[in-house]
């Protein structure tokens, strides 16, 4: 039987877009460029020990939690404090530590995938990576099933957003928020603006580029400059090959200065760069910082990537109830609508956009954080790679980067 698809232009969108996606298995082993860089990446894959098993909840007697998240990703008021996570402590009595320690999902990654692959805690009950990084940890049997009597808020998640082909019904997973990477430049540096990749490339802009660590993103967007969809199947090795020379020309040549996780809004901030491939939500909060728009953020005209950051509960976790309590707090509206007001990201949550009309107008109708199906026509969701293409390409990447 054929699914009809949402009457919401948002979520239709996204429908259509989700899928696209395939689940590709190429030969790209041929490349020789790929294929060394591939074998040493297959580290990153489990033991042959079975995969681990999920730890004794103790959420019952232990009401506390830590959660572990990307830099300016929830509300913060002049205080420091989190005004939406003070309430959700007050409400539940649960205690929450927030630890503002992830800046790169491979780099997250690495520092905890011993502890994954034992089984054991490692340091976080609850994590909120890509979804790229997510279908891998759910690939290893690195997470837990989630309860979703624990979770009725969940009735709240975008229709599009729930059956992903990595986890069909989110019974592993929950989103937390999603985004845009595109093109971003200081104003008053080039006040004319970036609508094009090439225009990263202008000689005025010699050593004042930084791109993203985040693989999918940096690489969706060339790609995406070179005419290949990166929602489909219909492209590999040589396409990627292609775009990788683009990358690393611009920074051989000292055109790129730097490849950076989250850690790009310092440069902003010093000048050190001008322009950026960069993520939608964090030019708003250096905006806010600076108290003017000194610097802008578009999707290129060749189109930006859209991605999901999500919750997942790792096996070593004994605290999965209080994690499931935190994520059922974060699906209701008006909390949703609350956190997507000072993110400025794109928040998974039905019914936000109408709270966020009645309480935050400022950004009810702002494209970077409730998109219409204009803008969401121009974002692409990078294809799920299977490990084959994850391994090789994340090398080839990597490459590239240790010589930034």
């Amino acid at each position: 039987m054929t699914r009809q698809l949402p009457q919401d232009p948002i979520v239709r969108e996204l429908v259509v877009q989700a899928r696209r996606m395939q689940f590709s298995r190429r030969n790209i082993l041929q490349g020789a460029g790929i294929g060394a860089g591939a074998l040493a990446l297959a580290a990153c894959a489990p033991t042959s020990a079975g995969a681990p098993k999920p730890a004794e909840d103790i959420s019952a007697t232990d009401k506390t939690l830590t959660w572990s998240n990307w830099p300016a990703y929830i509300d913060e008021d002049d205080d420091g404090n989190y005004p939406t996570l003070v309430r959700f402590q007050d409400q539940t009595g649960i205690s929450v530590e927030y630890k503002v320690d992830i800046d790169d999902n491979n780099t997250y990654y690495g520092t905890i995938k011993d502890q994954l692959a034992l089984g054991q805690f490692t340091g976080a009950d609850t994590f909120c990576l890509t979804e790229w990084m997510v279908a891998r940890l759910i690939r290893f049997g690195y997470v837990q099933d989630l309860d979703a009597a624990n979770i009725p808020n969940k009735k709240n998640l975008a229709p599009a957003l729930l059956n992903p082909d990595f986890d069909p019904g989110r019974a592993k997973s929950l989103p937390w928020q999603n985004g845009f990477a595109g093109l971003a430049w200081n104003t008053e540096e080039i006040p004319a603006g970036i609508k094009s990749v090439d225009d990263l490339w202008k000689p005025a802009l010699k050593g004042k580029v930084t791109v993203l660590s985040e693989m999918r993103d940096t690489m969706g967007i060339l790609l995406l400059s070179q005419g290949v969809d990166i929602s489909t199947e219909d492209w590999g090795t040589d396409e990627y090959q292609a775009a990788i020379a683009v990358l690393e020309e611009n920074v051989s040549s000292g055109q790129i200065f730097g490849i950076k996780g989250n850690e790009y809004m310092q440069d902003f901030v010093s000048g050190d760069a001008i322009a950026a491939i960069a993520w939608s939500g964090d030019i708003t909060v250096l905006n806010a910082e600076a108290g003017y728009e000194k610097w802008k953020f578009a999707l290129p005209e060749t189109g930006g990537t859209l991605w999901g950051d999500t919750f997942v509960v790792p096996m070593g976790s004994p605290r999965k109830a209080n994690a499931e309590t935190l994520m059922n707090y974060y699906y209701e509206p008006e909390v949703a609508a609350e956190v997507a007001a000072w993110v400025n990201y794109i928040t998974p949550v039905v019914g936000a956009q109408e709270v966020a009309a009645e309480k935050f107008p400022e950004v009810a109708d702002n494209q970077l954080i409730f998109p219409d199906a204009t803008t969401l026509s121009n974002a692409h969701i990078f294809r799920t790679l299977d490990s084959a293409d994850d391994q090789a390409f994340n090398a080839e990447f990597q490459r590239v980067k240790l010589g930034a």
